[in-house]
């Protein structure tokens, strides 16, 4: 299985576990530190699937999933938001994502969400 995936993590070891676990089940991995640099990847590199941190400085996951909506090139590359607050309390503030992941995850996590987005993407 190949992919681009992209992780959005202000967070260095969170934003490195994901870009490790990914790495080693075959995918290509890009990391950003902030939303504006994961928005200037996102339309340079065209990723397949997003990791994106909810709480961020610059940029907040928010505010990058309406750029992406807002962006023909961008919009509908599947999201998974990430954040150690409830679901519900994230929802109040975006819906433009597609998968939900709350922190602290386990790994298995990661990777049945990257295989199962991006197995979704590829069949639409």
């Amino acid at each position: 299985m190949t992919g681009l995936v992209l992780v959005v993590d202000d967070e260095f070891g969170i934003a490195e576990l994901i870009d490790a676990v990914l790495t080693d089940e075959g995918y290509r991995v890009l990391t950003a530190a902030n939303g504006r640099q994961g928005l200037a990847v996102m339309t340079k590199d065209h990723p397949d699937l997003v990791f994106l941190d909810y709480m961020m400085p610059v940029m907040d996951g928010a505010e990058v999933l309406r750029a992406m909506v807002s962006d023909p090139s961008i919009d509908g590359v599947p999201v998974v938001l990430m954040s150690s607050m409830p679901e519900a309390m994230v929802a109040e503030r975006c819906s433009d994502y597609t998968a939900f992941m709350r922190k602290p995850f386990k790994i298995a996590q990661v990777t049945t969400l990257a295989r199962r987005l991006l197995i979704q993407s590829d069949s639409t």
